[in-house]
């Protein structure tokens, strides 16, 4: 299925634009955050932490590899929230491979949304999560904007936050 794609004016609509894709995926969805240093990745994962409500800052976790940005369970005992991977730092993609794998089963335990950044560093690239590709409208003016592209998993019919 091509990408639906979307220019993002500036931050504040990355930021946005995560917001609303929040709203609109199901708990235990796994997004991977593809494109370049400074294209708005960690951005993008700061709107999907507003969109579920988690309230504390969210920072690239280049250093920390993964970050856990929980929700309160419920009385239905349904929780969620919010768990950033970032595989930059990971050459091997034996080592990607079995901390996604980790950090993909604990999400789905609490279900959480999972955010990759770098996915290129696994093996081979999962094919049942949606898939995000950033990048600068204009590498030499960066208050160009950013172009998004959106694929869905699977083939699913893809939806457009607004």
């Amino acid at each position: 299925m091509p990408p639906v794609t979307h220019h993002l004016a500036d931050a504040t609509a990355t930021h946005a634009f995560g917001r609303q894709l929040a709203a609109r995926l199901s708990p235990g969805s796994t997004l991977l955050l593809q494109g370049d240093l400074g294209a708005g990745k960690t951005c993008l994962v700061q709107g999907l932490a507003a969109g579920l409500g988690i309230t504390e800052p969210i920072t690239s976790p280049t250093f920390a590899l993964a970050q856990h940005y929980p929700l309160p369970r419920r009385g239905d005992g349904v929780g969620g929230g919010l768990v950033h991977l970032d595989l930059y730092r990971l050459e091997l993609p034996a080592a990607a491979d079995e901390l996604f794998a980790q950090e993909e089963e604990e999400a789905r335990a609490l279900g959480a949304l999972l955010a990759v950044e770098w996915p290129e560093r696994l093996s081979v690239l999962p094919s049942d999560c949606w898939r995000i590709q950033l990048h600068l409208a204009d590498p030499h003016n960066p208050d160009a904007g950013r172009q998004l592209g959106l694929v869905a998993p699977g083939g699913e019919p893809v939806f457009a936050p607004a």
